[in-house]
């Protein structure tokens, strides 16, 4: 039977490159045997090859009739038949025939038959052999390897030396999008655009060089096939040898991993998100001040989230009104944060400003319907979360959004407003897991921007409060300039009990009051109404201070879980003294004109609330040109430094106010010992004897 090989091109290019071709490792395998024989059937060439396969010698096959040398008997009719038509002919005959081996043996021979003429027209029989079970052997692997190879669902490619494709099956067709005419006789680089190929022919040289395979390489890219999505291979080098140890080319086997490649695009994302909403629960809400909150929420997001992020809440909510209806909505933006400088930033409208927002806007849409809004690819009449209704067109020119996403913020079933976020530079676009993981973040934050939201609302109502108990300082004391400051604590103005008095008493005699109620909200600036009203009644009594604080102690008692501290100072100008009592406060600061500012040594005494302790006055001189600072122990009270070095630091503050108005010592004190966003809220009085 018959048997063809095909060659390509590429091989044929090849071998015809030079004179001479390095020989195949085939035949070798075959171990093809050479046997001529004249016209009479006898022998007359024997090859190695010949001996090898039956056994006999040139000595002993030369001359003689091959039928009888190696065909049984009952075959020789046959034999000397097939020979005549072959030598009439000039037909050759192939085919698998049994033979007589040497040993006795009958083995079964792959022949191949043909007639010779040599140059004087004299006729031989050229017969090439070889072992019919290597045949077979070697077409059960042909054929195999062709079957793996075209139902194998790895892409394989066979290549030349020069990296130039001479063979892929049709599965690395269907993983580059390309068919075998598209690879056939073209170089690695030429094909395999969609990819890095100088790398990938860098990588292919040096296993054809080293011989050292590449083995499971990870490589991600988009194919010609399917260009919008990434796609992920495992691919392998192996330099390809025939049995003799030479180099044939490169085969290059790909497995397609995009399933498990998305898969695990899709676990780090999810584990992306997990983290990113632990960001968010450590970061946002660490303050109660709503601005900063909206701006934890905003930079939280960005860039992992979004390119562009607003924190926009409805003007309403602010001031504490309904939600709005079907119409327009007014907004107030109240944090914008972005990776990248872009137009899109103020889109919104400027920060803290209300803009309204017409009902056809996205945002509008989404806080209306208290669901998210998803404009995957957005298009130039997409009506984006902007104030201005001309203003999508420009942005999107300009800033190239290509993605919108807005999520409502509902805190305790209230919308409070949205989080409006963007794509400019980010390739992919929103997607159903942006969404479900804006509003997780969204849900948690818009908790704390209410919180915020509310805290603001009391404190402010508080803080109105306690400005509305703190009295208007009397345009004249007799013999007495006085100065007064309040300061909240905190960074937002949290109020506190802290208060101050300057009160006319008869005989030209002036009160003077520093108290501190502890604890602070609405609570603590009601007591401290109380506590300043009763002090102002009780000194309209014309009492002694330690006669006042018990008073007011013993009035301090019916009010539930308040304890205050308190000094109560009367100056008495004509007689040049200060009658002076504390009940457990610190005391007042004495600064006389050429010398350094000292503490008073005074009976601390108890503080307001804890009852039955006696106070005691004590009488100081205070001259004109003295000064006295009354304050409260936020002025001097920090976590990080001792108490007796503050006190330092306000004496000598006190001691480089001399030759200034007490309205400018109260300034420079507050400058040098309060430090921004302080712990604790301050009362600071200071009092000048004058002429």
């Amino acid at each position: 039977m018959s048997r063809a090989a095909d060659s390509t091109g590429a091989d044929q290019g090849r071998a015809a490159a030079g004179p001479a071709v390095p020989p195949s490792g085939l035949l070798d395998l075959l171990n093809v045997a050479a046997v001529v024989l004249d016209v009479e059937g006898r022998v007359v060439f024997w090859s190695p090859q010949a001996e090898e396969l039956f056994g006999f010698t040139p000595a002993e096959a030369l001359g003689e009739f091959a039928a009888r040398l190696m065909v049984h008997e009952e075959h020789w009719d046959e034999v000397i038949r097939l020979f005549g038509e072959v030598m009439e002919s000039g037909v050759g005959w192939a085919g698998a025939f049994p033979i007589r081996h040497k040993d006795g043996s009958t083995r079964l021979v792959e022949f191949r038959n043909m007639r010779l003429l040599n140059d004087v027209g004299e006729s031989y029989a050229l017969g090439l052999a070889t072992d019919h079970a290597t045949v077979l052997r070697v077409e059960r692997d042909v054929a195999l390897s062709a079957r793996l190879v075209s139902q194998s669902p790895i892409g394989l490619a066979i290549l030349d030396p020069d990296l130039r494709y001479l063979s892929v099956n049709p599965a690395l067709e269907r993983i580059h999008g390309l068919s075998a005419g598209e690879h056939l006789g073209r170089r690695v680089r030429d094909v395999l655009t969609f990819l890095d190929g100088v790398a990938m022919e860098r990588s292919m040289r040096r296993v054809l060089e080293t011989g050292e395979p590449v083995v499971d390489r990870y490589v991600v890219g988009r194919t010609h096939a399917d260009p919008d999505h990434d796609h992920a291979w495992s691919v392998s080098y192996h330099r390809l040898e025939d049995s003799g140890g030479r180099m044939l080319g490169m085969a290059d086997s790909v497995i397609d991993i995009t399933e498990r490649h998305r898969a695990a695009a899709e676990v780090a994302a999810a584990r992306q998100r997990l983290a990113l909403i632990a960001k968010a629960s450590a970061s946002v809400g660490t303050t109660l001040d709503l601005e900063q909150t909206a701006y934890e929420l905003a930079d939280v997001v960005v860039p992992d989230l979004a390119d562009v992020a607003a924190v926009v809440v409805l003007d309403s909510v602010l001031d504490g009104r309904s939600a709005p209806g079907a119409s327009s909505a007014r907004f107030r933006a109240l944090a914008v944060s972005a990776a990248r400088p872009t137009a899109t930033c103020h889109a919104g409208g400027p920060l803290g400003e209300a803009a309204a927002h017409d009902a056809d806007r996205l945002i509008t849409r989404c806080v209306q319907t208290r669901k998210p809004v998803m404009v995957a690819r957005t298009g130039r009449r997409d009506p984006l979360g902007t104030a201005d209704p001309e203003e999508p067109t420009l942005l999107l020119a300009t800033a190239g959004v290509h993605s919108y996403l807005a999520v409502p913020l509902v805190a305790r079933g209230e919308v409070l407003g949205a989080l409006d976020l963007k794509r400019t530079h980010s390739a992919e676009p929103f997607g159903e897991d942006d969404v479900f993981l804006a509003g997780e973040l969204a849900a948690r934050a818009a908790v704390s921007i209410d919180n915020a939201r509310w805290y603001q609302t009391q404190r402010q109502t508080a803080l109105t409060l306690q400005r509305s108990l703190l009295p208007e300082l009397p345009s004249h004391l007799p013999g007495l300039m006085v100065a007064c400051r309040y300061q909240p604590a905190g960074a937002v103005g949290e109020i506190g009990g802290d208060w101050f008095d300057a009160i006319p008493l008869k005989g030209e005699k002036s009160a003077l009051v520093v108290g501190d109620v502890m604890g602070s909200g609405v609570k603590a600036a009601a007591t401290m109404g109380q506590l300043r009203s009763a002090s102002r009644a009780f000194a309209e009594l014309d009492l002694a201070p330690a006669d006042v604080l018990r008073h007011l102690d013993h009035l301090t008692e019916g009010v539930e879980q308040t304890i205050a501290t308190c000094i109560y100072c009367v100056h008495d100008p004509h007689r040049g003294v200060c009658h002076i009592c504390l009940a457990g406060h610190l005391p007042p600061a004495l600064m006389q004109p050429g010398r350094a500012a000292t503490l008073l040594e005074l009976p601390t005494g108890a503080p307001l609330g804890v009852g039955g302790v006696p106070f005691e006055t004590v009488t100081v001189a205070f001259r004109p040109g003295d000064q006295l600072a009354l304050y409260t122990d936020g002025l001097v009270e920090t976590r990080r430094d001792p108490i007796d070095a503050r006190l330092d630091t306000l004496l000598e503050a006190l001691t480089a106010t001399h030759g200034r108005s007490p309205e400018e010592a109260c300034d420079y004190v507050l400058d040098a010992l309060r430090p921004p966003g302080g712990e604790d809220d301050v009362a600071l009085l200071i009092a000048r004897g004058r002429s």
